[in-house]
């Protein structure tokens, strides 16, 4: 058993979590519960933004906040002095709101539409990633008579291929996101921003896949785009003032996980970048990453309530929960793995293999295979770990499920950050159906 962050076994053999005992909290919130540990967030947070100072490097660490946004969670982020990545309007409103100050906030998306450009501009954000021409088209629209030109990064697909799952891989140049980096794409895309008038041309922007555990495809996405840079200043005097090389930095699932420390990554990177700019004598760009799972992955924790319990004689015993792919979709998805234990009685020994099902009606809605417990008995609680990215933000309402709450814990603390979904708040949006029209 691996525990992460603040969590431990206490005195009653429950498992313990940024100083709160989680049977509390399942008792006091309900489950299924997330559950984010605050101060493993805080030390993730705080070692990206210490290894970009002690590389004497001009950086920003930016939260990519499709790993988990709320409104609680872009505070906490705007507290750590972080930026924020936002890839749709809805995490654009749900920043704004928050308060988080719009000059820190790194619009993304493959399909931004007008109504997300606009609200991205009258709020004064402070970089737009811009994926595509008709990106380029839209905003030299948009922009037309502002007094103040549009901060842009073009991003671009180096050709890169990350060593994961097909669905989680973005750098190969077969890809739905941005600018061809080796097929003439992106030089086209430079010479339509710098003629632009509206446009300021920021720098470059790659991400090369998630869930990464070398550092091998960063250092060769920097040397792609830094040889293409060559080329850029020769053709258009343009020599980018940003490189942002992405995210993607895995974390441990699993005990055959074996991700390196956050600021490794950051040491491999700027040593690259750094060799190409001494190589080519130029000024040092400022660095960019936009880290998110390898912020909140590991820190969250989800709970569950057993029930029902069925054995297939010499096959298998399944283990039924009060969630699964309802709140967390990524086994059914790309089959992910987990590690959980029993958080009401930690301390036993658990060596008897269960697989745990979800409630949803699919015979995919599995969450773990052969996962080994103590002997389960309805209304254990199962702890399942590293659920902080994209379990709340892939949560879905399958089988009219209402989606879970969510608390942050520390200090021997908890706050309740996002309510739990009602019956009533699943039909809030329904309409009836009109009466018929009597026939006379």
């Amino acid at each position: 058993m691996f525990l992460h962050g603040t969590s431990k076994i206490n005195e009653e053999g429950h498992l313990e979590i940024g100083g709160v005992d989680t049977i509390t909290l399942a008792k006091e919130y309900g489950t299924p519960l997330y559950i984010y540990d605050v101060a493993l967030i805080k030390d993730r947070a705080n070692s990206f933004k210490m290894a970009f100072e002690n590389m004497g490097v001009s950086a920003q660490v930016a939260y990519a906040s499709k790993a988990f946004s709320s409104i609680a969670m872009f505070q906490l982020i705007d507290e750590l002095g972080l930026s924020l990545d936002v890839v749709s309007g809805g995490e654009l409103f749900t920043a704004i709101t928050s308060g988080f100050p719009a000059s820190r906030i790194h619009l993304h998306g493959n399909n931004k539409s007008r109504s997300e450009l606009k609200m991205a501009l009258e709020h004064g954000v402070g970089c737009i990633v811009v994926d595509n021409f008709y990106e380029i088209s839209l905003l030299e629209e948009l922009s037309k008579g502002n007094s103040k030109q549009v901060p842009v990064l073009l991003r671009v697909t180096p050709g890169v291929e990350a060593h994961t799952h097909d669905y989680i891989t973005t750098g190969q140049e077969d890809s739905k996101f941005g600018f061809g980096l080796l097929n003439g794409q992106i030089e086209q895309a430079i010479e339509a921003v710098l003629k632009s008038e509206g446009i300021h041309l920021l720098g470059i922007h790659c991400h090369i896949g998630s869930q990464i555990f070398d550092t091998a495809g960063f250092v060769l996405a920097a040397e792609r785009v830094f040889e293409k840079i060559n080329t850029w200043r020769e053709k258009f005097s343009f020599t980018p003032e940003v490189v942002n090389l992405g995210g993607g930095f895995g974390i441990r699932y699993t005990e055959e996980d074996e991700p390196l420390p956050a600021t490794y990554y950051v040491e491999q990177i700027v040593e690259a970048v750094k060799k190409q700019v001494n190589e080519m004598g130029i000024n040092m760009p400022e660095i960019w990453i936009e880290p998110g799972r390898s912020l909140v992955g590991d820190a969250g924790t989800t709970l569950y309530t057993v029930g029902s319990q069925k054995t297939v004689p010499n096959i298998r015993e399944y283990v039924a929960i009060d969630g699964g792919m309802s709140d967390n979709i990524r086994p059914a998805l790309y089959q992910a793995k987990y590690e959980a234990v029993l958080a009401n009685r930690v301390a036993e020994k658990h060596d008897r293999p269960v697989s745990i099902a979800g409630k949803c009606c699919e015979s995919g809605d599995m969450l773990i295979w052969d996962l080994p417990l103590p002997e389960v008995k309805p209304e254990d609680i199962l702890a399942v770990f590293c659920t902080g990215a994209y379990g709340y933000s892939m949560a879905n309402n399958y089988n009219r499920i209402p989606r879970p709450a969510v608390v942050f814990v520390e200090n021997g603390e908890s706050q309740l950050v996002i309510k739990r979904e009602s019956f009533e708040d699943l039909i809030a949006n329904d309409l009836p159906l009109k009466s018929k029209v009597s026939q006379n």
